[in-house]
């Protein structure tokens, strides 16, 4: 059984979970404009490099605070 952990939902179409499969990280992304995207990290530190090159402020509702509050979030994982 894995866990899965949801970062954030914006609404029905912009989303992030992450799912605990043993040592793996499977992140996936779901935006309007791009549909579902799937990442695999094997490792967190990884996945913390890959979003905050990935993730700026204005990505979201609430800029820098929203940022924030989801690299906190995935650094929780």
């Amino acid at each position: 059984m894995f866990a899965k952990h949801t970062v954030y939902k914006h609404d029905n179409y912009n989303m992030l979970t992450v799912e605990v499969q043993g040592k793996t990280l499977v992140v996936r992304e779901i935006s309007e404009q791009w549909g579902e995207t799937c990442h695999k990290f094997l490792s967190r530190p990884e996945l913390m490099d890959w979003a905050s090159k990935r993730f700026i402020p204005e990505d979201f509702p609430n800029g820098e605070e929203g940022l924030r509050q989801t690299m906190e979030k995935l650094k929780s994982i």
